[in-house]
Parts: C-alpha cells; sequence; structure tokens
C-alpha cells in the first residue's frame, strides 16, 4: 500500500511525515488533542515557553497511558480468573 504524505502541525512546526492512509485520521486527530493540550495549559497556567509546554503535554500524556495499562491489567486479572473458574465448573460437570 502506497503511504500518503501529509504535515502535521504541532506547536507552531511543521512534521513531514509518510503515513499509511488508514492511520492518517488518528495521526491528525492526536497532532489536534495535542495542540488542544498546549493551548489549555498555556491558558491554565501562564506558560509561554514551548519547550516546558510540551514537557507537560507529554508527561500527562504517559501518566494517563499509565493508568490506562493499569486498568487493562485489571480487566485482563478478572477474565482470567472468571475463565479459571468457568473451566473448573466445565471440568466438574463432565
Amino acid at each position: 500500500m502506497d503511504k500518503l504524505s501529509i504535515k502535521i502541525k504541532i506547536s507552531d512546526r511543521e512534521y513531514p511525515m509518510k503515513v499509511d492512509p488508514a492511520d492518517e485520521e488518528n495521526i491528525r486527530r492526536a497532532a489536534k488533542i495535542i495542540n488542544e493540550s498546549l493551548r489549555s495549559y498555556r491558558e491554565k497556567f501562564g506558560i509561554d515557553d514551548k519547550q516546558d509546554l510540551l514537557a507537560m503535554v507529554a508527561f500527562d500524556s504517559t501518566v494517563e497511558r499509565l493508568k490506562l495499562e493499569g486498568k487493562s491489567h485489571q480487566i485482563d486479572d478478572t477474565i482470567e480468573h472468571k475463565l479459571a473458574k468457568l473451566n473448573q465448573i466445565i471440568s466438574e460437570a463432565i
């Protein structure tokens, strides 16, 4: 599949990319979310330094990702426990 050439603008800088057409929408959405977060931090904290703003967005994104990973592990553990229980019930019934 041919790659699509696009430009993503983050914090007033353009980044040329070659992406799969199927990924374009998510890549553009990610850039939009980053820029909205930058604007929000700039307004909320009065910070104009782009490096500080980008660091804050990266930090918050990582914290959110870690929270989601923790929830995912909890869900996996719950499913594994329930499957083991079902397997035990089926084994006893046979």
